[in-house]
């Protein structure tokens, strides 16, 4: 397996990181990643109160293994308990990104934890490196989730390689070994992946939800403003979210203007989520969602991932 800052920095097996997916990885999913080998996350929402941060936090450190929690910069000046919550935890890795994060990357690097920011350009990676952080996360439009859709994971990376002096992790689209080894031999310290764990039965998808994942084709997502409008969410407009693509997001994608002042739409959003109607209610997903194609332990997919060996040494080979 080839070592690099990332397996080096937190004991790794894999040099890959099991994203922070708010809403979907939970401390469950983050200590089978981690148990697993690789470095395991779970992702706080953005209204989560402080005591919700510190039971998942523990339920993480039951692998036994580092692991890591996402935070958005976004909300953490209405919910500072969060802040408050991963400095008393004290886990190996923070990501917090999108807003203002450049107060909080002193405060966690002086607790001792290893701090990363996720940035869709290259300003933005050198903006992360001036404020201090360990590591930046190379994020490419192909991402599920909220993050720029500006630009292509491959274009990014290589930008941002040269850009920064810090270690560069890359995400977006990074699904199975191959896109790992494609990341690495490109310069990244390692992969930062997310669809590629929503057929895991360790996250907290309901069932219905799965089954659209694996359901869904390469070209099955959308990006847009469309689930954060309806709800009256405050990530900020640059961030839009990749989901998959349905009914609902169709309706509405062109129209977010009028879908912040529909109360009957935000009432079917929030029965849809309810009620678990998919047509309505969103999966976020990044475009690697057509390999998810069946249900596998969390300890399966990093196991595939682990592949990556082979792959390298075949291309040193030849």
């Amino acid at each position: 397996m080839p070592r690099t800052w990332l397996t080096d920095r937190f004991g790794l097996d894999v040099p890959l990181v099991g994203a922070p997916m708010a809403g979907v990885s939970d401390g469950r999913l983050a200590a089978a990643v981690s148990a697993a080998g690789a470095l395991g996350m779970f992702g706080v929402p953005a209204n989560a109160p402080g005591s919700w941060v510190a039971e998942q936090a523990a339920v993480a450190a039951g692998s036994g293994r580092p692991y890591g929690v996402g935070l958005m910069a976004w909300a953490l000046p209405d919910s500072p308990e969060q802040l408050d919550a991963v400095l008393a935890a004290r886990p190996a890795l923070v990501s917090v990104s999108y807003g203002g994060f450049g107060p909080y990357v002193e405060p966690l690097r002086g607790a001792g934890i290893t701090v990363a920011v996720q940035a869709g350009t290259t300003e933005e990676a050198l903006a992360a490196e001036r404020a201090g952080v360990d590591v930046v996360v190379a994020r490419g439009g192909e991402g599920g989730g909220h993050g720029r859709d500006e630009v292509a994971t491959l274009p990014l990376l290589q930008s941002v390689l040269d850009a920064v002096n810090v270690p560069v992790l890359a995400a977006g689209g990074i699904a199975t070994a191959r896109g790992l080894a494609a990341v690495l031999a490109a310069g990244a310290e390692g992969g930062w992946a997310g669809t590629a764990f929503l057929g895991c039965a360790e996250t907290t998808l309901a069932g219905p939800a799965r089954a659209r994942v694996l359901a869904a084709a390469e070209t099955g997502t959308a990006y847009g403003r469309v689930f954060d409008v309806a709800q009256r969410l405050a990530w900020p407009p640059e961030y839009g979210g990749r989901a998959l693509r349905n009914a609902f997001f169709d309706r509405w994608h062109g129209r977010e203007e009028e879908l912040g002042a529909d109360e009957a739409a935000r009432a079917e959003l929030t029965a849809a989520r309810r009620d678990g109607d998919y047509d309505a209610a969103y999966v976020y997903a990044g475009q690697a969602v057509g390999l998810v194609r069946r249900e596998r332990p969390a300890a399966e997919v990093v196991a595939g991932f682990a592949a990556v060996d082979e792959l390298l040494s075949r291309f040193h080979q030849r």
